[in-house]
């Protein structure tokens, strides 16, 4: 029991410690702002919803499925497939290393971040992908969508200082259920409460983003991405204004998580 105690005060005192930090340092990039990230896991929401209903049945925003029915294919000795799955999987890992690369590449020439370059480049990648004609194999789709999304899980990572994915809600579910516990337990310590609905708040964009691609799926078919745009050029209107206007000369500050 003292164990215990003690291991909470270290965790106490380590949150401490961390927020103090952050008092310190200078206002969020515009790319770390929650709202950005409320923006990008309603897309995540809505690009999975997607091409598991039009492209397939193969989720692209995240690849912890995929990865297991890769995984079921092996085991029936179904290599056919099997090899059918790699290829989201596959792309999911170019994209990262791709996105990865790319970043530092964009950084010195101090024009945009490539957290803004990034979003340019999905709404372009969703407007080409609207205009296939459904004829198209549903591989272009899956390919590409996997690319774009494991770049944007990469590239932004820590809204406002909390880990944050845009792509997949497992680590969510997780985080608001151990903040909310934690809250319970210290009722007076309220970032647990804030935290944890922050967390929530994720979910339930992300769900909103499948609902909504369910539903233009239902009546627009394979044109239903272009819903998609709706949300990506509010983040991308507020981002360019951020490096052009706003954070000009913060073009050499890092994002948290980094």
């Amino acid at each position: 029991m003292e164990k215990e105690n003690e291991v909470e005060k270290l965790e106490d005192e380590l949150e401490e410690v961390e927020e103090e930090l952050e008092e310190e340092e200078e206002s969020y990039l515009e790319c770390e702002r929650w709202h950005c990230f409320l923006l990008l896991i309603t897309v995540g929401g809505f690009f999975g919803a997607y091409t598991f209903a039009q492209k397939g049945g193969i989720f692209c925003n995240a690849q912890t499925a995929n990865i297991v029915l890769f995984g079921m294919a092996l085991g029936r000795m179904d290599w056919s497939q099997a090899l059918y799955l790699i290829i989201p999987i596959s792309a999911y890992f170019i994209g990262t290393m791709f996105s990865e690369y790319t970043a530092l590449k964009i950084k010195k020439y101090r024009k945009l971040r490539w957290d803004t370059l990034l979003v340019g480049i999905e709404i372009i990648t969703v407007v080409i992908l609207g205009l296939l004609p459904s004829s198209v194999p549903d591989q272009v789709f899956q390919v590409t969508i996997n690319f774009i999304c494991a770049m944007q899980f990469n590239t932004f990572r820590q809204a406002e200082h909390i880990p944050m994915a845009t792509t997949f809600v497992t680590n969510h579910i997780r985080q608001t259920g151990s903040f909310f516990v934690r809250w319970l337990r210290k009722r007076s310590e309220k970032k647990y409460l804030f935290r944890s609905m922050r967390h929530l708040c994720m979910i339930l964009c992300f769900i909103a983003g499948a609902i909504v691609s369910t539903i233009l799926c239902h009546y627009f078919k394979d044109q239903a991405i272009f819903g998609a745009l709706v949300f990506l050029f509010i983040l991308q209107g507020d981002l360019l204004y951020a490096d052009l206007v706003k954070e000009k000369e913060m073009l050499d500050k890092v994002p948290s998580g980094h």
